[in-house]
């Protein structure tokens, strides 16, 4: 009788326990259902139409690492005979960089002041590398550091510098043409500075290769070319890489997709089309791409280098592209890390100048 008596009382409590976890489900659902609407309806719409936000996502500028960089002492960040300096583009804006010295010149016979710094870049014997970085950091960023360490190793002179923006630039609202002028300008600076005596390098990274694809197309049409142009980690347009960022999984396959999230790009003007600039630029090119890339597929770079061969009439003495295996996991930044690059690089300078002076 008593354990009838207890499965009795115990029936209330167990209806209770279902009817309790049918609301926690339901609630469950209802969150659900509200969160996967925020995230796949109320937050696209948002973005389609802010221009800012399109901004921020694209340059990362608002990203800064490493934090509290003091730019004026390079040594920081362990780099040798570097100096801090600004330039002042047409455009009035303010634009920080860093002149770095080959291996060569690392003495203490050299003044560390800039006038002594810019004579050794006027009369310089030393192939010039002009870096354009990707988005989020500053000049300052490890992975950047490492690949200035790699050039200066190859006792080649290095300018690196951060757009509008970024690090200690000038806080000037970000668009591509802005950061596009304020390279086309250091560029052009480099050049007028060596004035022809030695060759003048252009190394682009990740968003960075958009920056100098469009840099070089502008310049031709000036009769204006450096001697040669290195894209490393490069993607053929925006539109394209938005679709394949990892990002994009979560939305691409909803039927307004490229109405909401791409095409606000191109009618805003952030398109980095390179696949079109490439074709306009006359001075060699090396592709240089890690097949294990997280961030831009290889394909795209394939894309981009289709593009180039189109244009030049599959001139393969002139385009060229390296993949890295994905065995060596060097991903998006650290290519600067693979054990043949410092033998590529001499190679291409070494074949590139060498065909501008015969």
């Amino acid at each position: 009788m008593k354990s009838s008596h207890l499965l009795l009382a115990a029936v209330p409590f167990a209806i209770l326990d279902i009817w309790y976890t049918g609301i926690f489900l339901i609630w469950t659902m209802k969150i659900s259902a509200v969160t996967y609407l925020i995230l796949a309806g109320l937050l696209p719409i948002i973005f389609h139409y802010s221009y800012t936000i399109q901004k921020k996502l694209l340059f990362l500028n608002f990203v800064q690492w490493p934090l509290k960089t003091n730019f004026s002492d390079p040594e920081s960040v362990g780099l040798e005979g570097a100096r801090n300096f600004y330039l002042h583009t047409d455009q009035q804006v303010k634009i920080g960089a860093w002149q770095i010295l080959p291996r060569s010149l690392l003495n203490n016979s050299i003044p560390a002041t800039d006038e002594a710094y810019q004579e050794l870049l006027t009369n310089s014997k030393h192939p010039v590398f002009l870096y354009l970085h990707g988005n989020s950091g500053n000049r300052a960023s490890s992975h950047r550091v490492e690949l200035y360490k790699l050039f200066q190793d190859l006792d080649y002179h290095i300018i690196c510098f951060d757009y509008r923006s970024y690090g200690d630039s000038d806080v000037v609202e970000l668009s591509e043409m802005g950061v596009v002028m304020d390279s086309k300008y250091v560029l052009e600076w480099v050049l007028k500075k060596v004035n022809g005596t030695v060759p003048v390098f252009v190394w682009g990274h990740s968003l960075g290769t958009g920056v100098s694809t469009h840099v070089l197309a502008l310049l031709a049409a000036e009769n204006i070319q450096p001697t040669g142009l290195i894209l490393e980690a490069p993607f053929n347009n925006v539109a394209d890489e938005i679709t394949e960022h990892p990002f994009a999984l979560i939305f691409k396959h909803l039927p307004w997709f490229h109405w909401i999230i791409v095409e606000p790009f191109y009618k805003n003007n952030l398109r980095f089309e390179s696949d079109k600039h490439i074709g306009k630029i006359e001075c060699p090119i090396m592709i240089l791409h890690a097949e294990d890339d997280g961030v831009i597929p290889l394909s795209l770079a394939e894309k981009l280098y289709q593009a180039a061969m189109n244009s030049s009439g599959n001139d393969t003495d002139r385009i060229q592209m390296i993949k890295i295996n994905s065995s060596y996991g060097l991903g998006h930044k650290y290519i600067c890390r693979y054990k043949e690059l410092p033998g590529i690089i001499k190679t291409f300078v070494a074949k590139t100048y060498g065909n501008l002076v015969g």
